[in-house]
C-alpha cells in the first residue's frame, strides 16, 4: 500500500498574499508599511480617468477630490501628456487620537500617449469640483471635413451645350424649312 500524502493549506484570507509582498517589499527597501508592524496594508493612490474622442478633440476626465490645482501638473513630451500631482494630507488638530486612516493621500503620476494627428499646442485644462478635464484639440488636417464633388469639367459642359445646342437649332431649322 502506498502513502499518501495531503499538504496542510491555511484557511483562506483573501489579504495574506498581499500582507506577505507588502512586508517582502517593506524588508528590500527598508520601510515599513504601517506603525503597527506591517500589518496594514498600503495602497498607491492613482485617479480614475475616462479618455473620450469625437471629431475635435481628445478628453481625459480625471477625478481628483482633495487635490488643489496648484499641486497639479501636467506636461508633455514626444506626445506622451503626464499628469502628476499630490493629495496632501489634513491633519485632523480636534482629535485627541487617530482610530482610523482610510483615505489615499500623496503623489500620483499617470502618463498617456497622445495620437500623432493632435495639436499639442492648444491643450487646455481646467479643474472644478474636484475634477480634471483636459481637452487636447486634433490638428485641423486630422479633422474630418467633407469634400465637395464636382461635376465635369467646365469645357466639357460647354462643347455638350454647344453640339446640344447646334442639334437643336438644325432640328428647328429643319422644321421651318418644312413649312
Amino acid at each position: 500500500m502506498g502513502t499518501s500524502l495531503t499538504g496542510y493549506r491555511a484557511p483562506y484570507s483573501g489579504y495574506s498574499g498581499l500582507q506577505r509582498l507588502n512586508t517582502m517589499l517593506d524588508q528590500m527597501f527598508g520601510t515599513s508599511s504601517s506603525s503597527e508592524g506591517g500589518t496594514a496594508l498600503t495602497s498607491a493612490w492613482f485617479p480614475a480617468v475616462d479618455v473620450f474622442e469625437d471629431k475635435d478633440s481628445v478628453k481625459i476626465v480625471a477625478e481628483i477630490p482633495g487635490v488643489k490645482p496648484e499641486d497639479l501638473h501636467l506636461s508633455i513630451e514626444n506626445n506622451v501628456l503626464t499628469i502628476r500631482g499630490e493629495k496632501r494630507q489634513v491633519s485632523e488638530d480636534t482629535a485627541d487620537r487617530v482610530h482610523r486612516y482610510e483615505r489615499s493621500y500623496g503623489s500620483f503620476e499617470r502618463s498617456f500617449v497622445l495620437p500623432a494627428t493632435v495639436d499639442a499646442d492648444k491643450i487646455d485644462a481646467t479643474c472644478d469640483s474636484g475634477v480634471l478635464t483636459i481637452t487636447v484639440p486634433k490638428a485641423e488636417k486630422a479633422r474630418p471635413r467633407q469634400i465637395e464633388v464636382k461635376g465635369g469639367t467646365q469645357q466639357g459642359q460647354s462643347s455638350q451645350r454647344t453640339a446640344g445646342q447646334q442639334s437643336a437649332q438644325r432640328t428647328s431649322g429643319q422644321q421651318s424649312s418644312h413649312r
